[in-house]
C-alpha cells in the first residue's frame, strides 16, 4: 500500500470454535491466549518487550470458523513480526502455572459478558439457533468446561488444527512481497502439515431463550435462518439486513426509534457462515414497551420483505461498498480480508469482484430472500424484563397474519 510506513501482519487459521469436539469447549480460545504464555525461545514477559521494544503490537482472536494471530509493526520489522507469530503457533509451552492463571484470566471474560446483557443475549440467541453443536456454543466456553482442558487438550487441537493445508500468512501496508513470501518459508517451515477437518454439517433448528432479570432495559435479539457465506442470494441476505436496520435511514431505525421511540438501539444482522447463516435483529427497550418492541421489529421485517424498493435497495448497496472501501485503506482490515477470503474461497477476492455482486443484487432477489428467511422456524433471546414479551408461539403467528395481511 503506496504511501504507508507500517504494516499489518498476521497468520490465520481455519479452525475456530466451531472445530471444538463437545468436550472441548473453550478450547480454540483458550489455545489462543496461551500462544502468548510462553514458547521454547521467549517467556511470556520477553514476548511483550520484543515487540514493544520496536513500537509494534501482537493481538489474536477467536471466531467461530476461524482463529487469527496479527501484529502491527513499521516496516523495518516485519521479519520480527512473522517470526514471534511463527514462534507464538508453532512452539508455545502451555506452562501449568500459565494456564492455570489463564483459565481464571479467561473466567473474567465470560463474568463481564455475563453482565454485559447486550454481549449475553447474542450468546443465547447463537445457543438457541444452533442447539447441540460446536456452532452454537459461545466461542468463551465456561468455567466448568475450561477446568477440564489441560496442556494435552491444547498441544492436540494445535496439532489438529494449526496446519499447513488451513493455514494463511497476510500482509499489508509498507510490505514486499517476495521478502514476506521467503520469511514465512523459513519461519513456517515447522508447521505440520495434513489435510483439513471439515466440521459437522450445522443445523438450525430455532428455539426460545428467556430470563427474567432485574435490569432498566429488556434485550431482545429475533433471528431466523439466514445464508452461508458462498450461496447464491449471500448478497441479497446482506442487502436485505442493510435495507431492514443497517443505519439511520433503516426501516427498524425509522420505525422503532425515530416514530415510536421504543427503543435508543436497535439493528439487524446477517452472519454467515461455511454452510450456515443467521439473519435476525436486536432491540433494548424499557419494561413499559416490552409487549411493543417485538411485534413492530416483526412487522417491519414482514414489511420490507414484500416492499422493499429500488431506492433502499440502492441506498443498501451503497453502505455496504462504502464499508468494503474504507475498510481496505487499513492494512490490518486489509490483510484479514484476504485471510478471510483465501480460507473461505480459496482464493481472495477481488474488492472490484465484491462491488460488482453487490451492485448485482436486485429488488425482487432482495424481497425474496427476505420471505426466504422469514419463513424459516424463529429464534429468540431475551434478558431482562421479559414479562410483557409476546410468548414464543405468537412470534410464528404474527409474521403469518403479516404475510397474509400484506
Amino acid at each position: 500500500m503506496e504511501g504507508l510506513r507500517t504494516a499489518a501482519v498476521g497468520v490465520t487459521f481455519g479452525a475456530g470454535a466451531r472445530a471444538e469436539a463437545d468436550d472441548e469447549h473453550g478450547l480454540a480460545h483458550l489455545l489462543e491466549h496461551m500462544a502468548f504464555k510462553g514458547t521454547a525461545r521467549r517467556s511470556a514477559l520477553q514476548i511483550a518487550e520484543e515487540i514493544e521494544q520496536v513500537g509494534g503490537d501482537l493481538n489474536a482472536a477467536t471466531g467461530v470458523e476461524q482463529t487469527s494471530y496479527s501484529a502491527r509493526v513499521l516496516a523495518a520489522d516485519v521479519g520480527l513480526a512473522l517470526d514471534m507469530l511463527a514462534d507464538i503457533v508453532i512452539e508455545p509451552t502451555f506452562d501449568p502455572q500459565e494456564l492455570a492463571r489463564e483459565k481464571n484470566v479467561i473466567a473474567q471474560e465470560i463474568g463481564a459478558v455475563d453482565d454485559t446483557p447486550d454481549d449475553l443475549v447474542f450468546d443465547w440467541l447463537q445457543e438457541a439457533a444452533f442447539p447441540g453443536q460446536a456452532l452454537g456454543r459461545s466461542i468463551l466456553g465456561t468455567e466448568k468446561s475450561l477446568d477440564a482442558l489441560d496442556g494435552r487438550a491444547l498441544a492436540g487441537f494445535r496439532d489438529r488444527g494449526y496446519r499447513t493445508s488451513d493455514a494463511v500468512v497476510t500482509a499489508a501496508g509498507a510490505v514486499d512481497h517476495d521478502a514476506v513470501v521467503a520469511e514465512t518459508a523459513r519461519r513456517f517451515a515447522a508447521l505440520p502439515t495434513g489435510g483439513r477437518t471439515e466440521p459437522a454439517p450445522a443445523r438450525y433448528s430455532g428455539g426460545d431463550r428467556r430470563e427474567k432479570r432485574d435490569l432498566e432495559q429488556l434485550h431482545v435479539a429475533i433471528a431466523f435462518e439466514g445464508r452461508s457465506f458462498d450461496a447464491p442470494d449471500a448478497y441479497a441476505a446482506q442487502v436485505f439486513a442493510n435495507l431492514v436496520g443497517g443505519g439511520m435511514s433503516s426501516r427498524l431505525f425509522q420505525e422503532i426509534r425515530e416514530n415510536r421511540g421504543l427503543a435508543y438501539t436497535v439493528h439487524a444482522f446477517h452472519w454467515g457462515y461455511q454452510d450456515a447463516g443467521l439473519f435476525g435483529a436486536y432491540a433494548g427497550t424499557g419494561p413499559k414497551d416490552a409487549a411493543d418492541i417485538l411485534p413492530v421489529m416483526l412487522d417491519v421485517m414482514a414489511e420490507a420483505a414484500e416492499t422493499a424498493d429500488e431506492r433502499e435497495v440502492a441506498r443498501a448497496q451503497a453502505q455496504m461498498k462504502a464499508g468494503l472501501l474504507m475498510s481496505f485503506e487499513q492494512p490490518s482490515a486489509r490483510a484479514d480480508h484476504h485471510a478471510r477470503h483465501l480460507l473461505a474461497h480459496g482464493r481472495p477476492l477481488d474488492v472490484d469482484e465484491i462491488v460488482a455482486k453487490i451492485d448485482a443484487v436486485t429488488v425482487e432477489a432482495t424481497r425474496e430472500v427476505g420471505r426466504a428467511m422469514l419463513a424459516s422456524a424463529p429464534t429468540l433471546a431475551a434478558i431482562g424484563p421479559i414479562r410483557k414479551l409476546i410468548a414464543p408461539e405468537r412470534v410464528a403467528e404474527r409474521l403469518g397474519l403479516r404475510a397474509s395481511a400484506a
